[in-house]
């Protein structure tokens, strides 16, 4: 388009160039707005919403089953044995209600207190949302003795509410596939991913019995089933279990308490370990606020007031300690917070962070008045959880000390980045990218092989300090993490700043070989437990080398698995060719190195993402951890088997 033509069309802007999306043509367009993506993300979140819709009903004390099923084809069914979604007309719209539930945004019964008293759908709009993104889907309700069915295609109902038969039972059953024209990277559902999520509503709905069924393959289905009569203190013994950690106390702290219009209420259950790392998942309306909120908040200051109370009253903290910090007297804490409400106001629909500021009075005030309390009448327990608190409180210190001593000791040498670093030319962390490789060898190829504009390499050698078993006060001078800190420039634990990063792309570039995988483990627990922002924001990426080369000719060609090895021989044909099997990367010289794994036009990358905090920290603590036997399981679980060249 021509200057003019542009210039024409900004003034022809008037009512002509403004377009309304009638109905769920809104949600097709821009789905991500409702389910975060298109990815297995967002494919998995539509079972969520109607599982969610499910859940309503048993807070609602009307249900307390609800079966899950992956059937052949990626279709999920969802069955419950609640009220049933209302078959009656709505006088707005002259539409049965449950056809109105799934065709209209914001159409619901959780928005006037009349059909739920708290709900986790606030927004109305999961139903629809997940109607509209489906192939097609089917509803049935089981509504005083008769069965009612309908059927939609991508959001449009193509048969009307119709009666199908009769029942004694009660409830909904939702059956839909998910559509490829949405979902284009897959519509295949996970059924671990599931499974987690599934498990964790049946900690939140105590006694509520939650089945999961995967009918996908021929013979004996893979079946789970969950229901926990202890709730959230359940769910807090799972994950230290889980986990592989040791308790500082044997029993689950747990309070509970209602808000005085008996419109919200609030559980906290928790319980000390001896990691070095606190893992506290908040909860509201069965809905996991990632990104936390006044719930958390509420928690944090009561836990620190209360703890530094006690101290000083027992004298455990003297006239001239300083108090306990908030990081202090978490560290270790496994804690799972869980409120419930009436008008509970989310970010998004994602629902990642919970904004009622009258939730985070209510926990604070149930900390404030029962933690006191609990340490009274629990002497043992309260020295115990206070030992862990004053062991954090001297690390912070040292840590404090060491931290200076490494400042002064960077101005005395006027050194501010490490020596070893070959930093690049820009300073635009948009552009840069930053290569931590393992070993001189291959940080000289790197070196050499490089794009010096954006492109720096720092070599390490050996193996840098797990830090599952040390606090912060061990990474300061320890001379194999250091230099990593001083390169991002963006500083660890409290005094990281995702602001003054460097580099945004911090690249792990290791062997393929066993102390390539640790070495690689290594510093991903490092981000993980002092740099998180890093990882949480994708800044952390995975060099994929490849394994062999296969020259004939004067012709190279580059495999990264077996499998693609004997493809591109196969392709060759005959003999005449020869094959390297790259032992390290210092195998490979500078111009190799680049073409294969440094090159942004050719190179493979894989980001580090965390999609579930839990899961991420049970990972690390065991595979990290002091615990033999939990690791040993695990990896006989996640093995990958492979035939080793000997």
């Amino acid at each position: 388009m021509e200057l003019n033509e542009i210039t024409q069309a900004s003034q022809n802007y008037d009512e002509n160039q403004i377009q309304v999306l009638e109905g769920l043509e809104a949600v097709r367009k821009r789905p991500g707005m409702y389910i975060a993506s298109t990815g297995p993300k967002g494919l998995h979140h539509l079972v969520y919403e109607i599982v969610d819709n499910a859940i309503d009903e048993a807070l609602a004390g009307f249900c307390d089953r609800i079966d899950v099923e992956i059937l052949p084809e990626n279709i999920i069914c969802v069955t419950d044995n609640g009220r049933g979604i209302p078959v009656g007309i709505e006088h707005k719209t002259g539409l049965p209600a449950v056809t109105v539930v799934f065709t209209i945004l914001h159409a619901g019964g959780k928005f006037g207190g009349g059909g739920y008293k708290v709900s986790g759908g606030l927004h109305g709009v999961g139903a629809s949302v997940v109607n509209a993104l489906s192939e097609w889907l089917e509803v049935e309700v089981y509504h005083e003795g008769t069965i009612y069915y309908q059927k939609f295609e991508r959001g449009h109902a193509v048969t009307e509410l119709m009666e199908k038969g009769t029942t004694d039972r009660t409830g909904t059953r939702v059956r839909f596939k998910p559509d490829p024209l949405i979902f284009q990277e897959s519509t295949e559902f996970d059924f671990e991913t599931l499974q987690t999520r599934l498990r964790e509503q049946a900690f939140l709905n105590a006694g509520v019995h939650i089945c999961l069924a995967d009918r996908r393959n021929a013979g004996e289905p893979v079946e789970d089933s969950f229901c926990y009569h202890g709730g959230i203190s359940s769910f807090v013994e799972y994950i230290n279990k889980k986990r592989a950690v040791e308790l500082i106390h044997p029993d689950v702290i747990y309070f509970s308490c209602a808000a005085a219009d008996g419109n919200s209420t609030a559980e906290v259950a928790m319980q000390y370990t001896d990691s070095y790392t606190e893992l506290m998942l908040s909860f509201a309306n069965n809905i996991h606020t990632t990104d936390g909120g006044t719930h958390e908040e509420g928690f944090k200051r009561a836990l620190t007031r209360v703890m530094n109370d006690y101290a000083r009253k027992y004298n455990i903290l003297k006239d001239n300690d300083k108090n306990l910090s908030g990081d202090d007297v978490r560290e270790g804490l496994t804690v799972i917070i869980s409120v419930k409400l009436k008008d509970a106001q989310f970010e998004s629909q994602t629902k990642g962070r919970l904004g009622n500021t009258e939730i985070g009075t209510l926990v604070n005030g149930l900390i404030g008045d029962k933690l006191a309390t609990y340490l009274e009448e629990n002497p043992a327990t309260a020295r115990a959880i206070f030992d862990k608190a004053l062991a954090a409180a001297r690390a912070r210190e040292a840590a404090r000390k060491a931290r200076e001593l490494v400042r002064r000791k960077s101005v005395l040498e006027n050194a501010a980045l490490p020596g070893k670093l070959a930093d690049c030319q820009s300073r635009d962390p948009e552009e840069t990218e930053i290569y931590i490789v393992e070993g001189d060898s291959a940080g000289g190829s790197a070196k050499g092989g490089r794009n010096r504009k954006f492109q720096a390499i720092l070599p390490l050698w050996g193996k840098m300090l797990n830090v599952e078993k040390a606090r912060l006060d061990k990474v300061y001078g320890n001379e194999k993490l250091m230099p990593v800190v001083t390169a991002l420039g963006c500083g660890i634990g409290d005094e990281f700043d995702l602001s003054k990063l460097r580099y945004g792309k911090i690249i792990i570039m290791a062997d393929a070989d066993v102390d390539g995988s640790h070495i690689r483990t290594l510093l991903l627990t490092f981000f993980f437990r002092f740099m998180k922002p890093l990882v949480e924001e994708g800044h952390i990426y995975l060099a994929q080398p490849p394994l062999f080369r296969i020259t004939k000719g004067n012709k190279h060609h580059y495999a990264y698995t077996d499998g693609e090895r004997d493809r591109i021989m196969s392709e060759l044909g005959g003999q005449g060719y020869e094959i390297q099997r790259y032992k390290g990367l210092g195998e490979m010289d500078a111009e190799q190195l680049w073409e294969t794994t440094m090159n942004p036009e050719t190179r493979i990358m894989l980001r580090v993402e965390v999609e579930d905090a839990a899961a991420a920290d049970e990972a690390f603590s065991v595979l990290m951890g002091d615990k033999v036997e939990p690791r040993r399981e695990f990896i006989e679980k996640n093995a990958r088997y492979a035939e080793l060249d000997v």
